[in-house]
């Protein structure tokens, strides 16, 4: 960054000097072009004014200008275009100069003023032509070097500038470059604490979106931490209690009776184990993949969740909990493996929560104009202070029913993942010794 700034300084110190010195070289002899065509203007009013060119046919001997030669050439040329006089050359060898763009444009108009370079020589040639009272034109010229060739007179000095400005602007660059980025640097040693103001209001944007990146790198490394531990808790209470069973069955340690129970105890730790691992590699495969990965058609939710409703009839029979639904046709856009795993996630959780001989009400249709899906059931409830956790992952609100009751703790976190990717959203309505109701609304 440092690098770039001081060459981007130093290119445009350059550009902008380079383009100063020809700007003024421009202007300086725009000026000096302008002076000369002035002076040229008031040397043939002067000489006009003498009276020596009032007469065509007078003779001219005794008029000699050629001292002036060296900076103004004279010549008096005839209205038919032959040259009368000219204080550098003799008139009689001059051919004819009707010609001549100065003495066309001032016959027709009364004066003009011409230049014509040389590009051989290098010079300009500036004409200022006057037509005087008897129908001839009085010419006065002067040779002027051209604006390459004053560029180039001054590429010496132009070139020594140069060489200055470059190294004052390395100079310069170099001190402006580290006060501007060292603030920066500095903020970025110190993107945690947030009482660093940003050196630069532009920067304001770009440093609050840096800290909460920095901020959901740390909550996401704390997350995966926090999401080993439990991993690592949750399959050591099955693995340790199938441990024990299988160490007593192998040691001939138990009844016949008691051998069939602890078998029994094996299958379902082994059972939650499996379904521990299944539920985690689906949390894995949900966190990295992302909604373009994931394959979105429309479907109908009510018969998705029609179908979860009459799975969890047996189930729910055995508590005697009654379960009621009412269903409107209604499509949404999303993955249908993953739309019936929220249904089967919630109505579950409705059912597992709740007392014997509870209710569950399921809907699925429009609400305030937007698409929902709502589990509502009479059950234990969730306190308060719970609501805002039950989404994370392994957190459980009656740890000890859950596990009696096959949960893993991973539900409901798997439910708010595949919602996020559908661009949907959940809320909670809980009371304890009331129920709870989970509504989800989708675009």
């Amino acid at each position: 960054m440092k690098k770039k700034i001081n060459s981007h300084l130093f290119i445009i110190s350059i550009l902008t000097m380079l383009l100063t010195l020809v700007s003024i070289v421009s202007v300086c002899y725009g000026v000096f072009v302008n002076r000369v065509r002035v002076d040229l203007k008031v040397h043939a009013e002067i000489l006009e004014a003498t009276g020596f060119f009032d007469d065509t046919s007078r003779q001219l001997n005794d008029l000699d200008l050629s001292d002036m030669k060296q900076e103004l050439r004279i010549t008096w040329i005839a209205s038919d275009g032959k040259v009368l006089y000219d204080n550098d050359i003799n008139a009689e060898n001059m051919k004819n100069h009707a010609d001549r763009p100065e003495f066309i444009e001032a016959k027709a108009k009364g004066s003009a003023t011409i230049t014509r370079r040389s590009e051989t020589l290098d010079m300009s040639t500036f004409y200022y032509a006057i037509l005087l009272e008897n129908g001839s034109v009085l010419r006065i010229s002067t040779n002027a070097k051209n604006a390459v060739f004053v560029l180039l007179s001054a590429m010496p000095f132009i070139i020594v500038v140069e060489i200055l400005i470059m190294l004052l602007s390395l100079l310069v660059s170099h001190i402006l470059t580290r006060q501007l980025v060292r603030p920066i640097e500095v903020m970025a040693q110190h993107i945690e604490d947030n009482s660093l103001t940003p050196p630069y209001r532009e920067l304001v944007p770009f440093a609050n979106a840096l800290r909460k990146q920095h901020a959901d790198i740390l909550a996401g490394a704390k997350m995966r931490q926090d999401f080993t531990a439990n991993v690592s808790h949750e399959l050591k209470t099955p693995l340790t209690a199938i441990h024990g069973y299988a160490e007593l069955i192998k040691n001939h340690m138990c009844t016949e009776e008691q051998c069939d129970k602890f078998a029994g105890e094996i299958i379902n730790n082994s059972d939650r184990l499996l379904t521990l691992i299944n539920d985690t590699i689906q949390l894995s495969a949900l966190d990295s993949g992302g909604r373009n990965q994931i394959s979105m058609e429309e479907v109908e939710l009510s018969s998705i969740v029609k179908g979860v409703v009459n799975d969890m009839k047996v189930p729910a029979e055995k508590r005697n909990i009654k379960v009621a639904y009412g269903f409107e046709e209604m499509c949404v856009i999303g993955n249908k493996d993953m739309l019936r795993e929220v249904a089967e996630n919630l109505i579950t959780n409705a059912v597992r929560y709740n007392n014997d001989g509870g209710h569950v009400w399921v809907y699925v249709g429009f609400k305030d104009n937007k698409k929902v899906l709502s589990v509502r059931d009479d059950g234990i409830g969730i306190p308060k202070e719970d609501q805002e956790r039950i989404f994370e992952r392994f957190y459980r609100v009656d740890k000890g029913r859950s596990r009696a009751t096959g949960g893993t703790g991973l539900g409901l976190a798997i439910v708010k993942h595949i919602l996020d990717l559908h661009e949907a959203k959940i809320s909670l309505d809980s009371d304890i010794g009331k129920g709870t109701e989970i509504t989800v609304s989708f675009r």
